[in-house]
């Protein structure tokens, strides 16, 4: 039994080394790839400011109390950084690596595939926080956006938007071939997803068909556990229980179809 400890214990500070390695060099890469530093921060960074700086945008809206609709669209902006992370960045990363051999050649190695699966979220993770620390920031010291009333709801909501969203965009590489699939099938997904949040039609001003279907889109659910946390109060269960519903079913879906080759 000794003996069977001392050989097993030094093989669980190697995978993490090997892991915590592997995390590094993804975040350096995706970085020097500039398309989720660029696309998933400087562009909603930029159109954050250029909202701010229209004047109907800064009226309060109606029966919305002290709301301005600049307002609700900083929330709306956090959602289109994931949006543009999970059906962009994520996706035509992955499906290049599986175009290009890089996944097939990693599975004889003991590195492992899997784990470049789990950098490359950890990596896209680290680049939502950025983004949504800078948000909030921006929209608070520049514009006068108070911060969500209820910060731990609104922590909880987040987390659970970054993990439905990581994980369509996980989906979406599972089920495309190579890049140029994973880019279109991203960009048909993105639009439906941000109209369903409300970036060109608010929820409250959509039909009433339109407005069942977006609180069970995940961005639909996103934005009112984002409105009820804004607001002060703890987010219901059903946008809470719709974006855990989505991480769960697309990461198993996405995991069980996963194809390395």
């Amino acid at each position: 039994m000794s003996a069977l400890r001392t050989t097993a214990l030094p093989v669980t500070p190697e995978r993490g080394s090997a892991t915590w390695r592997l995390i590094k060099a993804e975040s350096t890469l995706c970085v020097r790839d500039k398309v989720g530093p660029l696309w998933g921060i400087g562009f909603p960074l930029l159109l954050l400011i250029i909202l701010g700086l229209v004047p109907d945008l800064r009226e309060p809206v109606e029966a919305g109390g002290s709301l301005t609709y600049f307002d609700l669209y900083v929330p709306v902006l956090i959602l289109f950084n994931l949006a543009i992370l999970a059906t962009t960045s994520l996706p035509t990363t992955l499906a290049g690596y599986r175009e290009n051999g890089v996944l097939r050649r990693m599975r004889t190695t003991p590195v492992g595939p899997a784990r470049v699966l789990t950098a490359q979220l950890v990596a896209n993770f680290a680049i939502a926080v950025v983004a949504m620390v800078l948000f909030l920031a921006v929209a608070g010291f520049g514009f006068g956006v108070d911060l969500p009333k209820h910060l731990l709801g609104f922590a909880l909501a987040w987390l659970l938007a970054t993990a439905a969203l990581l994980a369509l965009g996980l989906l979406v590489t599972a089920l495309a071939p190579g890049r140029a699939a994973a880019t279109a099938i991203g960009t048909v997904l993105f639009f439906p997803l941000m109209f369903f949040a409300g970036l060109w039609v608010p929820i409250s001003q959509m039909p009433p068909l339109l407005r069942d279907i977006a609180h069970y889109t995940p961005l639909g659910a996103g934005m009112g556990a984002f409105q009820d946390a804004y607001l002060g109060h703890f987010p219901s269960a059903v946008p809470l229980s719709t974006l855990a519903a989505y991480a769960v079913v697309c990461t198993f879906v996405a995991v069980r179809w996963f194809r390395w080759e």
